[in-house]
């Protein structure tokens, strides 16, 4: 890794963001850090923008494990992964010379549509029927039938994903310290014919999870990763696992994981 004062800053491409990733270069600049024009050359990426903004930066700079990433929030409140104001920038310098961060570890996914290469994910993958219809799907977990599923969709979530979408389906919140990934229904039918656990289960990170498509027509169904959609025709299998891969972000000493629930939900 080089020097932990080399920063590069993400943002969106409009001007509004442009304007302000201007101004706070500068301001970074001022406190003898040196921000970088490409990611490869940084030891430390920067969202600016939303807890979207982040999921994006990791996502663009390919999920990098030599580096740290921190979030700063244009917003004018803190979310769950972005831990500094753009107002206050001053607190953020002060917390790396200083030395007052730790490293939060966040554990990644990996996904593989009909057994082609895996691509990762940090917060949640959902898939969803893409017709005005439910679709079935056999749920397998560690090569053996669980359930078979039929609904409007399924998410699957990291700890860290699991107060996004998850919780929004009554999912459960999970610390991220946990390795492990969350299976949460969408819209399930449960009748005589077809029938679900009915709420969701978490599984081990040493586990396997695979989602086998029935071919009724609905084979080629929306699915996302990281709030950005997935373009893929055909969909027979999803494999899914947690990774190996973790991405490492700044934290402040006095800011974790249910601080943030806290302050985000209650």
């Amino acid at each position: 890794m080089t020097s932990r004062n080399t920063i590069f800053l993400y943002t969106k491409n409009d001007i509004e963001s442009l304007e302000k990733k201007d101004v706070l270069a500068e301001a970074i600049e001022s406190y003898g850090f040196h921000v970088v024009d490409k990611h490869q050359d940084a030891s430390i990426i920067v969202s600016i923008g939303t807890d979207g903004s982040f999921l994006q930066a990791v996502r663009k700079t390919g999920f990098r494990q030599d580096c740290l990433y921190a979030g700063i929030s244009t917003t004018g409140t803190l979310s769950m992964y972005c831990d500094f104001l753009i107002e206050d920038i001053e607190s953020m310098a002060d917390a790396v010379l200083n030395d007052q961060i730790k490293v939060r570890k966040y554990p990644l996914m990996e996904i593989s549509v009909n057994h082609n290469p895996k691509f990762y994910c940090l917060n949640e993958f959902a898939i969803r029927s893409n017709i005005i219809k439910t679709f079935v799907l056999d749920i397998i977990i560690d090569d053996i039938h669980f359930e078979t599923f039929r609904g409007d969709g399924m998410v699957i979530s990291t700890p860290t994903g699991s107060s996004a979408y998850n919780k929004s389906l009554n999912g459960a919140v999970v610390d991220p310290l946990l390795p492990c990934i969350q299976v949460t229904e969408i819209a399930s039918v449960n009748s005589n014919e077809f029938r679900t656990l009915g709420t969701s289960f978490i599984l081990s990170g040493s586990r396997s999870l695979e989602l086998r498509l029935h071919k009724d027509w609905n084979d080629y169904p929306s699915m996302s990763t990281d709030n950005e959609a997935l373009s893929i025709q055909h969909v027979e299998t999803v494999s899914i696992a947690l990774s190996n891969k973790i991405v490492k972000t700044v934290k402040l000493k006095n800011n974790s994981y249910w601080e943030k629930v806290k302050r985000s939900f209650l």
